[in-house]
């Protein structure tokens, strides 16, 4: 017979419409994980119109990743501070504000400062929305809810740039923003609805002050170090290395800290958990393999292919048709398979999608690249939900906030480690291909001899045109071997996740229903 305690704890919060709540928390995820790619297209458009350099317009991208990489660890502490729904409520107000502001920037460094705030106050809404889906849905139905938010989070990301693109063509960027505004006061009205019977257990824990400042130097250094590296050569410039002795300094003595402290303001003591340690490990590798495959493939049709943005938009959106059409399967099916073999399934899947781009030429046609992207599509569908329930499963409902924080933190923080160091393996290993291939043009080798004729009319333009085919293939090698190395990764994942051990059912949020 169950505690008091335990009922509530295991119980789900019945909203008055859990259709409608569903949809406000959806709303909200969407809006946010949407506006982290949404920008990327408009960034030419915006350097333009506020009288800017190219190189100053990436701030937009990076300020807003640099306060949602710090704010996300400290999803734990301000639920315990506020309570989940007010969090969730007063997060998704200010990040209409602050949309707000960035659509009536007048100046870069406005538009910098409102960007950083708007990463900011989005950091708890996804971690929170894990929380609050699991708490309205039965141990039944979880499966189901959390498989919803994978699929926004597989889709919102695609339909980001397509989206902005349109927007600034059309209207102007600051619209971009400004959707933003109706979207977070509705869902924000809706969940302040639903869930107004809902009784959050509030504490007053002390601030740990040397923690947050351990965390936004290392943290704020970290992700700067990562997005400026490749544009700043990396360790031949002496900012990136300054950069990075700071980051490693303060998240040493960061982790450090927090395992004394009586109190920390993250809990990184959730690591002892068997599951939550080999779930997050898996998800963060996952995500950071499929986050360099979302990277490479579009930059690869556009630099090698020739691919125009609409094209290369359209020739990648077909990952995002199967997670939404079999969503409603893998969350039905969730409580009654072993979610290990969901996720190797996954692995396989992927896996097998990068040994085919590991053998693609230049010559690849639209159908090819769109058809892997399709295939991709099913593995996707079965990666996030069941590694999200996996990774929550042994953890108690108090400690389910700060649990998916810190690994939403680690998995962002991945993606970007991930994207620096794709593209710069990508150059060099171009680089590398390109001075052997270009050994074989010379005089003794008759085949080349043969051929330069064919390529221009001056021994100028032979050796120019020869030298545009020679960088192409160097470019189309260094990607292949990149996805061979990504199949393998994924290769190992399978392994890595069976040392997880079920049960899997993720626990219902702390809150009481209040009536």
């Amino acid at each position: 017979m169950s505690t008091p305690a335990q009922s509530v704890h295991e119980a789900a919060f019945n909203p008055p419409s859990r259709g409608i709540a569903t949809m406000g928390l959806c709303l909200a995820t969407f809006m946010q994980v949407l506006d982290t790619t949404i920008a990327n297209v408009s960034l030419p458009t915006i350097a333009g119109n506020l009288g800017v350099s190219s190189g100053q317009s990436t701030w937009v991208i990076t300020s807003f990743a640099v306060s949602t990489a710090i704010a996300l660890p400290l999803t734990g502490y301000l639920t315990r501070r506020f309570g989940e729904v007010r969090l969730f409520i007063w997060a998704t107000m200010l990040f209409s504000l602050a949309s707000f502001l960035c659509g009536i920037a007048t100046n870069m460094p406005e538009l910098i400062l409102f960007r950083a705030l708007q990463g900011a106050v989005a950091g708890p809404m996804y971690p929170i929305t894990q929380s609050l889906l699991i708490s309205i849905y039965p141990p039944i139905k979880r499966g189901m809810a959390l498989a919803l938010l994978a699929m926004i989070t597989v889709v919102a990301p695609i339909a980001g740039p397509i989206l902005g693109g349109w927007i600034t063509d059309n209207y102007s960027w600051e619209w971009i923003f400004f959707i933003n505004v109706p979207i977070g006061l509705f869902a924000s009205a809706v969940i302040a609805q639903q869930m107004r019977e809902r009784r959050d257990p509030i504490e007053t824990p002390k601030l740990d002050r040397m923690g947050l400042f351990l965390l936004v130097i290392g943290v704020g250094s970290l992700q700067i170090m990562l997005d400026l590296g490749n544009d700043a050569d990396w360790f031949a410039s002496p900012l990136i290395v300054a950069l990075t002795l700071v980051s490693v300094v303060a998240l040493t003595v960061f982790v450090i800290w927090e395992l004394t402290h009586d109190d920390p303001i993250v809990n990184l003591t959730l690591f002892r958990k068997r599951n939550f340690l080999v779930g997050t490990i898996a998800m963060v590798m996952a995500y950071a393999a499929f986050f360099s495959m979302g990277l490479l493939v579009p930059l690869w049709l556009q630099r090698n292919l020739g691919y125009t943005s609409i094209w290369a938009g359209l020739a990648t959106a077909p990952i995002g048709l199967l997670p939404i059409l079999l969503t409603p399967v893998v969350g039905k099916y969730s409580s009654k398979v072993d979610l290990r073999l969901m996720a190797s399934f996954a692995f396989v899947v992927m896996g097998l999608v990068s040994f085919m781009r590991s053998q693609f030429v230049v010559q690849v046609d639209f159908f090819h690249v769109a058809l892997t992207q399709f295939i991709m599509g099913l593995g996707v569908a079965f990666f996030f939900m069941p590694m999200i329930q996996i990774m929550l499963s042994d953890l108690s409902p108090r400690e389910i906030p700060g649990g998916s924080g810190l690994s939403t933190f680690l998995r962002t923080l991945g993606g970007s480690f991930s994207a620096s160091i794709t593209t710069f393996l990508w150059d060099e290993r171009g680089v590398v291909h390109h001075a052997h291939l270009t050994e074989s043009i010379s005089a003794y080798n008759s085949q080349a001899t043969a051929t330069l004729p064919l390529l221009g009319a001056t021994p100028t333009a032979q050796l120019a045109q020869a030298n545009q085919l020679i960088t192409q293939q160097a470019v189309q090698l260094g990607f292949n071997e990149l996805f061979y190395a990504l199949a393998w990764i994924f290769v190992g994942l399978i392994l890595l996740l069976w040392f997880a051990r079920p049960p899997f059912s993720a626990k219902a949020g702390p809150a009481s229903a209040g009536h």
